[in-house]
């Protein structure tokens, strides 16, 4: 493999940075629209709060180079005992992508959440990110749920 599957380092930042820019232009999120420094500095030192559920890997090349992230959580489950884990943001730098990059890191979320003692991992995706979509029908099954989301003022 040209690559592995690692946490997320504190001196990551700076590679770390064009990759999280990237998965939010892709949503929207960028110019007048690009989420305040605050909360890409919140989410930054979530990663490496012991009390925080959040978790971050990364995939590097053989130069050190990150190819790719993965943000995760766990919560807990009203239909579960054991931790239940959200993937919240998978994205790989466009160069790299068909190249088993994403199955990598979702299969590296999959670990974790054995590791943590978890069996549910679940994600969403908008329906027209096609490319995402071909990949996740091979990793997962999409249950059918219909994603409601309203921003309390």
């Amino acid at each position: 493999m040209p690559w592995r599957v690692r946490p997320v380092a504190r001196d990551d930042r700076a590679a770390w940075q064009p990759l999280w820019d990237g998965y939010n232009a892709f949503y929207g999120r960028s110019g007048d629209t690009a989420l305040p420094a605050v909360v890409t500095d919140s989410t930054w030192a979530r990663f490496f709060d012991a009390y925080e559920p959040v978790h971050a890997l990364v995939a590097e090349d053989a130069d050190g180079r990150l190819l790719g992230l993965v943000h995760y959580l766990f919560h807990r489950s009203t239909t579960r005992i054991e931790p239940t884990c959200y993937l919240q943001d998978l994205f790989t730098a466009p160069e790299t992508r068909g190249r088993g990059v994403g199955r990598a890191l979702i299969e590296a979320v999959y670990a974790a959440v054995r590791d943590a003692g978890g069996r549910r991992v679940y994600w969403q995706t908008h329906t027209t990110n096609a490319a995402a979509r071909s990949l996740y029908d091979g990793l997962a099954r999409h249950d059918g749920f219909i994603v409601y989301g309203h921003d309390v003022a």
